[in-house]
């Protein structure tokens, strides 16, 4: 990642440690970046060249982030909400029957990820 960003590794890891960039681990603690966090140093190298610390960056991305979350929130129940009423349209046109046997078909670990979508959005 360093020869991507052009920032050196000891950077990274100060960047990293600051909790100004996200990284996953492996069990023998390897850090894994996101594609996305070779976009985030480029943001940071820019905002440093126009003069911003650390702290003011670091003030940006909490700032950025909850934003971004409650645009992504907001798509989801957008989405789940037009799936719920086409869903009911399809339903209005079948007979009991039918129905019956769509229930039947609908696995025990949709139903847990539907109650489990229900539960994150509602919250």
């Amino acid at each position: 990642m360093a020869a991507q960003t052009g920032v050196t590794k000891r950077t990274i890891d100060y960047y990293t440690n600051l909790g100004l960039l996200q990284v996953e681990r492996s069990a023998s603690n390897y850090r894994y970046y996101d594609r996305a966090m070779v976009e985030r140093i480029h943001w940071i190298e820019e905002h440093k060249k126009s003069g911003k610390c650390l702290d003011e960056i670091r003030t940006l991305l909490t700032i950025d982030s909850p934003i971004e979350e409650e645009v992504d929130i907001q798509e989801i129940r957008l989405q789940m909400r037009k799936l719920e009423h086409d869903v009911a349209k399809l339903m209005e046109q079948m007979d009991e029957t039918e129905k019956q046997k769509l229930r039947k078909k609908v696995s025990p670990e949709s139903v847990a990820l539907m109650q489990s979508l229900l539960l994150i959005l509602n919250n």
